[in-house]
């Protein structure tokens, strides 16, 4: 199976693509999707949607794992956010990729083993399972890699297979 990881959001999109074969994986591919500050929403919106179809289009994933919506106290950043995650996900459905959702504590989970883990164990465990020879940046990046991990985990076990029906 072919995963691709999304870590939302306006600046940059993380993304990251691996493939999953029981219960072992490798990276194929991962990268950020950039937009310029100062530019119009709507015109950064168009490019993360563009890039994304690109990318859909050249690594045929099979599935797509997004992070859920982490909302903290600047509800401005949160609001813009939000907006590109609805491009992402309109996209992906547009384009017939399936999409799973994830926490960040579910990745972490998955990844880490511990819920609460810091961003730099994240990053040193993405680093480890894929046997990347330096961790992917920006940080961005990682974690998109850290939630098609975390899908790779979770659509591969039984559990996973009930609740992703």
């Amino acid at each position: 199976m072919i995963i691709l990881g999304i870590d939302p959001g306006i600046a940059i999109v993380g993304w990251g693509v691996i493939e999953s074969v029981r219960g072992s994986t490798r990276p194929v591919a991962y990268g950020a999707i950039t937009t310029p500050a100062h530019t119009k929403v709507e015109e950064r919106l168009l490019t993360i949607q563009k890039d994304l179809e690109n990318i859909i289009n050249k690594y045929k994933p099979d599935e797509m794992a997004i992070e859920e919506l982490f909302f903290n106290t600047n509800t401005t950043t949160a609001i813009v956010v939000a907006e590109a995650r609805g491009v992402i996900l309109t996209t992906a459905h547009r384009l017939g990729v399936k999409i799973s959702e994830y926490t960040p504590l579910q990745v972490k989970q998955a990844v880490v083993g511990y819920g609460k883990a810091e961003k730099k164990q994240v990053i040193s465990m993405v680093s480890s399972i894929l046997k990347l020879p330096k961790p992917p940046k920006p940080d961005d990046v990682a974690d998109a890699v850290a939630i098609a991990l975390c899908h790779a985990q979770s659509a591969s076990s039984l559990l996973g297979k009930y609740y992703n029906q």
